[in-house]
Parts: structure tokens; C-alpha cells; sequence
């Protein structure tokens, strides 16, 4: 079984790329919002049970995932690189599908892409579809460039060690171009 982990900054793609990955690989595709969608209209995000549904909902889902027989996954999600409790959630993450599943193969693809592409991004009609709290536009752009000066949302030269990264300036690529290359690149 294959586990792909997209990561990179709100709005840089990740799901879109990941929705062409899931097309050309046949993997199956799991964004970090449709969680966020299902918890938001029940429970308060702002307050710890919200996400605390939020994490054990996704944990379930990796877990029985795991055990499927099927090809494999595809997760995207935000990695703030300065926060130490991010690289503990990402490698419980990795640890979880390695008991689940010991003969997984786990690729990390980290996209990087300029603010104002990210901004423009922010408001494509995929991406509104499938993530309706990014629709209030004031609010979702203010948290995109807050984000972007709070946080170090990409990693720094050697910071990830799993053997299978890539990482992949997606600015001028179209989810297609940037979903071929991880494919190349990881024989997907």
C-alpha cells in the first residue's frame, strides 16, 4: 500500500494536484477539509472539541483505510515547519500507517508556490466546491497571508527525512504537470 502526503500552504494546491494524482494513479484521494467540512457545521472549531473530532475522525479513517487491501491514499495538509507539535502529528501520522499496514510506502510531496499565486488560488471554483469554509473571501485571504507571516510553511533544506520526498515549486504548473511529475518521480 502507498500513503502520498501533499503538504504546503493553504491555497497552493495541494487538493488539486492531489485530485490529479488520484485520477492517474488510481490512489484514493483524502483532503484534510473534508473533515473540516463535516466537523465545522456541528462543532465549534475555535474550540478544542472541534478539532478534537476533527484529528480522531481522520485517525479512524487512516486506520480502517490501512487495512483495506486497496492501492493506497492520498492526504493533504498544512505543516507549519516552526511548530513542534505539527512534525508530532505528521510523524504519529506516519507511525499509525506503519502499524496498520507494515509493508506501506510513504511519500511526502511538499508544494511551494508565490503569495500572489496562492491568493489567486484561493477563489478558484474547484476549490470553493469542495471547501466551503474558504467562500467568506475576506476571511480566507486574511488567513492565507496571516499564515504565511506567522508561520514557515515550507521546510528548510534536510528538515524532512523520509527517504521517498519531493519537493516541488508548483507556481507555473498545472495540477496535471505538477501530478505527472510526482508520478514520475515516485513510480506511481
Amino acid at each position: 500500500m502507498k500513503f502520498v502526503l501533499i503538504v504546503g500552504p493553504q491555497a497552493v494546491g495541494k487538493m488539486t494536484v492531489g485530485q490529479a494524482l488520484a485520477a492517474r494513479t488510481g490512489l484514493k484521494l483524502f483532503h484534510n477539509h473534508e473533515t473540516i467540512e463535516l466537523v465545522r457545521p456541528l462543532l465549534s472549531l475555535d474550540r478544542a472539541e472541534g478539532w478534537a473530532l476533527v484529528m480522531e475522525l481522520r485517525e479512524s479513517v487512516f486506520r480502517h483505510f490501512a487495512r483495506s487491501g486497496q492501492a493506497g491514499m492520498i492526504y493533504t495538509g498544512v505543516w507549519a515547519f516552526d511548530e513542534p507539535e505539527d512534525r508530532a502529528y505528521f510523524e504519529g501520522i506516519f507511525a499509525l500507517w506503519r502499524e496498520a499496514c507494515p509493508a506501506v510506502e510513504i511519500f511526502i510531496v511538499e508544494l511551494e508556490a508565490d503569495l500572489e499565486t496562492r491568493l489567486a488560488r484561493n477563489r478558484t471554483e474547484n476549490r470553493l466546491l469542495h471547501k466551503p469554509s474558504k467562500r467568506d473571501f475576506e476571511w480566507s485571504d486574511a488567513d492565507v497571508r496571516g499564515s504565511a507571516e506567522k508561520y514557515r510553511l515550507n521546510s528548510l533544506p534536510g528538515e524532512i527525512t523520509e527517504p521517498n520526498y519531493l519537493r516541488l515549486d508548483n507556481t507555473h504548473l498545472s495540477a496535471e504537470e505538477a501530478a505527472q511529475a510526482i508520478a514520475e518521480r515516485f513510480g506511481l
